[in-house]
């Protein structure tokens, strides 16, 4: 029996998805530590993008940054950029995937990182788009993760921050959004990709140990379901020990410090 966390698990499992040689667009938190995972693991051709101008940094165990904007973004960076270089490689198609997380999400892959309630006098206030925005509108495929509860899981998201397929794929298409598509939500309980005539979110496979019902009380609408339900395999040993290696750092890695010595 895995000693996972369902973090760990979501984390891990959106991992999988990005195949070698490929370019993702991240954005800090689980789907960087996705994305890290994926390049040390099975995916060393991977190349991450991040927002504030980083392309292809190596990251360090126990430093992940919390910003794109600090320097451990760029550490051993191929280019340093701009912000407003990043997003126009995007918009010329050269982003495989890219990765996001979510506070609410809906039936349509629409994503609110703005705000919860009334726009006018919201009870809470999300970070905001930041490249959100512009990471689901122009990356070829957009993967979604976040952790699976009501709260978040809405029938309507209170504010399209990132637009998904907005009410269906026709909608996507008229908006003008007719190169890239959202393929996949990773969770702490499941795997769900699209429907590709409804555009609505699909049950696709569970986390180990979870059931359907579970995913769908932890649903604030009815999802649909694949004809064939898969269980995610496990995390491996190696997946663990390496993921807490990159979150905690490797304590037998210590700094060299320099040795101070009092002046003469």
């Amino acid at each position: 029996m895995s000693d996972a966390t369902p973090v760990e698990l979501m984390t891990i499992a959106g991992s999988r998805l990005l195949r070698d040689g490929r370019v993702v667009f991240a954005g800090v938190g689980a789907p960087l530590e996705a994305s890290v995972l994926a390049k040390r693991l099975h995916a060393p051709g991977l190349t991450i993008v991040l927002e504030g101008g980083s392309i292809g940094p190596r990251m360090l165990p126990g430093r992940l940054p919390v910003s794109t904007n600090e320097m451990r973004a760029a550490h051993h960076a191929s280019m340093l950029t701009s912000i407003n270089d990043l997003f126009l490689y995007g918009q010329r198609g050269h982003y495989d995937y890219g990765f996001i997380g979510a506070g609410q999400l809906d039936q349509y892959g629409n994503v609110n990182t703005s705000f919860i309630g009334d726009p006018d006098r919201p009870k809470v206030r999300l970070p905001g788009s930041g490249g959100a925005n512009d990471i689901v509108s122009s990356c070829r495929e957009v993967m979604i993760m976040t952790r699976h509860e009501p709260r978040r899981f809405v029938e309507r998201v209170d504010f399209i921050t990132s637009p998904g397929y907005l009410t269906g794929p026709e909608a996507r298409r008229s908006a003008g959004l007719v190169r890239n598509r959202p393929v996949a939500v990773v969770t702490d309980l499941a795997l769900l990709g699209f429907d590709e005539e409804t555009g609505r979110l699909r049950l696709d496979a569970l986390q180990p140990g979870v059931t359907q019902q579970q995913v769908q009380a932890n649903t604030g609408f009815e999802l649909l379901v694949s004809d064939a339900i898969d269980e995610l395999a496990p995390p491996t040993q190696q997946e663990l020990q390496e993921l807490r290696r990159l979150r905690d750092g490797d304590p037998t890695d210590v700094p060299e410090t320099r040795k101070v010595t009092s002046a003469p």
